[in-house]
């Protein structure tokens, strides 16, 4: 299945049309989350939304341009959690196991995103990568980097971006280990991998990272 396909757009011109739509994009996620892409067909999700199955085609094309549309919007809303504890947070360090808190307790509200990550949909791996929304975390991520280097909080020797993007991708792989085997598998994991983001991030100088 190509996860590089596109969404048509769909511009409802009334507030009684984009609230069709998106009732119709929540029971697609609850749908799709809970049977899959293959196990889930367009007149059952319609049959859920309360809506006929030839209106949700008045804002999706077909199956895959409204599966595309759910999975996008559902890892979008699990990123901008993990997007605003990286903002929010107080502290020094504490925003870096907040993220991993805040990702893990999301998927419990993201069905779908829960459901890829967990690899059930593997046509559809690479849509991940491809998400704004992962983008915007990144930026986020080292938003922060910058924010607390001027503080003294993180190396000045490091390129914020590149040391960003990877956190990212720790944090990901992370997210996707505790979906596939249980949070209480991973939480040693975690804590080394914590261990190895502050390696390339805290200044020498810290309790935490001084070179033996």
């Amino acid at each position: 299945m190509p996860s590089s396909a596109t969404v048509a757009p769909a511009a409802p011109t009334t507030a009684r049309g984009a609230h069709t739509r998106r009732r119709i994009l929540d029971v697609a996620i609850e749908r799709f989350g809970h049977d899959g892409f293959r196990a889930t067909s367009v007149a059952d999700i319609a049959r859920h939304a309360d809506v006929s199955g030839t209106l949700a085609y008045a804002y999706f094309d077909n199956k895959l341009g409204l599966f595309l549309a759910a999975l996008d919007d559902d890892i979008a809303g699990l990123i901008d959690e993990g997007v605003s504890s990286v903002l929010d947070t107080t502290g020094d360090d504490s925003w870096r196991s907040t993220l991993i808190l805040t990702l893990v307790e999301s998927l419990d509200r993201h069905p779908l995103a829960r459901r890829m990550l967990a690899g059930l949909e593997p046509g559809f791996t690479e849509r991940v990568v491809e998400l704004p929304a992962l983008g915007e975390l990144r930026a986020a991520v080292v938003a922060r980097l910058r924010r607390d280097r001027d503080a003294g909080l993180v190396r000045t020797d490091i390129d914020l971006t590149t040391i960003g993007n990877g956190t990212v991708g720790i944090f990901v792989s992370m997210l996707m280990a505790a979906v596939q085997f249980g949070v209480d598998g991973v939480e040693a994991q975690a804590r080394d991998m914590l261990a190895v983001v502050g390696a390339a991030i805290d200044p020498f100088d810290s309790p935490d990272n001084r070179p033996e």
